[in-house]
């Protein structure tokens, strides 16, 4: 008996340590994308964080809502980029605010930078339809067609299920399937009708799958936003070469909006991969960092 109650003392306080790992004071960005206004936010609306608008940078939420109005989205542009600029780290994570900057961004013809902002919103709160289906609609702009690596298939999955949720919301799961594990843990332990232990014993089997999978999923995403090792070209035309150097063999040439990822870097140059496994080398000026 003894030692059952040591082991459930040990899984209690395992599960204080899990959570206070992954369950972080940070914002969760999943809930960013809840506060949009309206019930259609495409890029032909505007929705303002009202909060984020006001970060001692003299900007109001009327500005922005009556320049995008005005159809006068270089005004806008500037209104969000300044906010972006501030340094307030509400602003800098904000999906809300990229999310406003990408539209403004595709109603002044920057397809490029109308994409990288919706690329840098999904990236905060990858859950928010909104972002996704602007995302989408600005991909079909693009003038790149890519078709993607048959091996991709499971990574292409793995992420669609991921940006159901933010990682914290990942890893929120993960703590309520470790607490649901512990339960059955002490049902199997304690009971002594045989018909509940094997039900806790199999069913505490599933929850651990969950937890680790949650995990999984939590940390993945945590890894892509730290790492920002994608990016999207800037310009009509960026040439892909064998090599860092401006007289090397051409490989390839892409367009504005394209999404590569970034591999090395040498000097003023990027190792770029593209959707189907290519990989050439572009100058750093032709794309921009996610």
């Amino acid at each position: 008996m003894k030692a059952r109650i040591i082991i459930l003392v040990l899984l209690a306080v395992m599960t204080t340590g899990y959570a206070e790992t992954f369950v972080t004071s940070e914002t969760d960005v999943a809930s960013l994308g809840t506060s949009f206004v309206g019930s259609e936010a495409r890029p032909d609306s505007v929705t303002v964080d009202n909060e984020a608008s006001q970060a001692g940078v003299g900007i109001t939420p009327e500005m922005a809502i009556e320049a995008y109005r005005n159809q006068d989205y270089k005004r806008s542009i500037e209104l969000y980029e300044a906010l972006v600029a501030s340094g307030l780290e509400e602003n800098r994570e904000s999906a809300q605010l990229y999310y406003n900057l990408g539209n403004a961004y595709f109603r002044d013809h920057q397809l490029g930078k109308a994409i990288l902002n919706y690329e840098r919103a999904h990236l905060l709160a990858p859950g928010d339809s909104d972002i996704r289906h602007n995302l989408r609609y600005a991909n079909n702009y693009t003038e790149d067609r890519i078709t993607p690596a048959s091996n991709l298939f499971l990574t292409n999955w793995f992420n669609g299920v991921r940006d159901l949720y933010s990682s914290n919301t990942w890893a929120r799961l993960a703590v309520i399937f470790f607490v649901l594990f512990i339960v059955c843990v002490a049902l199997f332990l304690f009971v002594r009708m045989m018909a509940v232990r094997k039900a806790a014993f199999y069913t505490g089997l599933v929850l651990l799958l969950f937890v680790g999978i949650a995990n999984a999923f939590a940390f993945s995403q945590k890894r892509e936003r730290v790492r920002r090792e994608y990016a999207i070209v800037m310009v009509g035309a960026a040439r892909a070469n064998a090599s860092p150097d401006d007289n090397s063999n051409l490989l390839f040439e892409l367009h504005e909006g394209t999404k590569v990822k970034i591999r090395s870097s040498d000097r003023n140059w990027y190792e770029i991969e593209i959707a189907n496994g290519s990989v050439g080398w572009t100058p750093k000026q032709n794309v921009e960092v996610i």
